[in-house]
């Protein structure tokens, strides 16, 4: 329990599960690992691409999940590493930061892939070729791409006995001939204002999990009602009540498998010769007049401090043990981090 030493104000602040799925655990972490990345990051444009798996992928992602994730985060990989090498789009080698998230505002599932992508990379000859200003690879052959090398995977898998699901070759290649008849969509952001808005990007999302505590309405003993926004009605946020049990349902549908790697690199962040590729790149921009510096995330106003005064003179005012209630007397202008 902390105590702010101004107004008196409490909170209640829970020890860390470190459950890489909690809601409330991480921040650390995350702030450990943008702080590791920022040593990566180039004094250039940066570009946000997002590779999403069609619905018809959905069954058979719930039933096989290491086997379509990672086919999902390697044909999103390989769409951009060929298209990007390709002399009639950049022709040079980029760099990709992928980060996978399954779920959408209503925790339902969703599969899909964003990518941080350096807005332009090392040609074959050891020069840096920089993409069209705001532009970076064409969405329509990325998607042509991302598919056949999707299916590719899948079909690697299914021969190798790691994709269950199908009656048989016969069903397998009925679903995937269906999925070749159609366009799948990759969707292109407009680029980021520079390395330091990429890292306030890093450091809301890439350690993102399906739902925040924040969102979290109410609960009445059998139903939860959380807020989400609503993208296809303007962005405008709304809530939803949901079954207890539905809730549970949906948000179990994103734990990870164990040991699953949902944010990976690759192309010029890869870690083979990472650091040897990246110096060429900042001498290469150096010599261009690119700048140095990579300006770090500033923290953000007032984290810390009381939300009731301002003072954020927090000081720990006491402990209790698990299934223990604050103790008497603390329950006055108590409130629960959710941060």
């Amino acid at each position: 329990m902390a105590a702010c030493g101004g107004c008196g104000r409490a909170r209640v602040a829970y020890n860390s599960c470190r459950n890489r799925h909690c809601p409330k655990c991480g921040a650390a972490r995350q702030a450990e690992w943008v702080s590791r990345e920022a040593a990566n990051l180039l004094p250039v444009e940066y570009h946000h691409v997002v590779f999403t798996l069609p619905a018809e992928v959905h069954p058979v992602g719930r039933a096989n999940p290491v086997a379509v994730y990672d086919a999902l985060l390697g044909a999103a990989a390989d769409a951009v590493r060929v298209v990007a090498a390709d002399p009639k789009y950049l022709g040079a080698e980029v760099g990709l930061l992928l980060v996978l998230h399954t779920w959408g505002q209503t925790l339902s599932y969703h599969p899909h892939a964003h990518g941080i992508a350096t807005g332009g990379g090392l040609t074959p000859g050891g020069r840096w070729r920089a993409c069209r200003p705001g532009f970076f690879l064409p969405v329509r052959v990325l998607g042509r791409v991302f598919r056949g090398t999707f299916l590719a995977r899948v079909r690697d898998a299914f021969a190798a006995g790691r994709l269950a699901g199908f009656a048989g070759p016969a069903a397998f290649e009925a679903w995937a001939c269906s999925l070749r008849a159609r366009d799948w969509v990759v969707f292109a952001k407009p680029p980021f204002g520079g390395p330091a808005v990429v890292l306030k990007y890093l450091a809301r999302y890439t350690h993102r999990v399906a739902i925040g505590n924040s969102r979290l309405r109410a609960f009445d003993g059998g139903r939860v009602t959380f807020a989400y926004t609503d993208y296809a009605d303007a962005s405008r946020p709304k809530a939803m009540t949901l079954d207890g049990v539905e809730f549970l349902r949906r948000w179990v549908a994103h734990v990870l498998p164990p040991g699953f790697v949902r944010v990976r690199h690759y192309g010029l962040l890869a870690n083979r010769r990472r650091a040897v590729k990246l110096a060429a790149c900042r001498r290469l921009l150096l010599a261009a007049g690119a700048r140095a510096g990579v300006p770090l995330v500033e923290p953000a106003a007032g984290r810390g401090g009381c939300p009731a005064c301002g003072s954020g003179r927090w000081a720990v005012a006491g402990r209790f043990g698990p299934f223990e209630p604050p103790p008497v007397g603390w329950a006055t202008g108590v409130a629960h981090d959710t941060s």
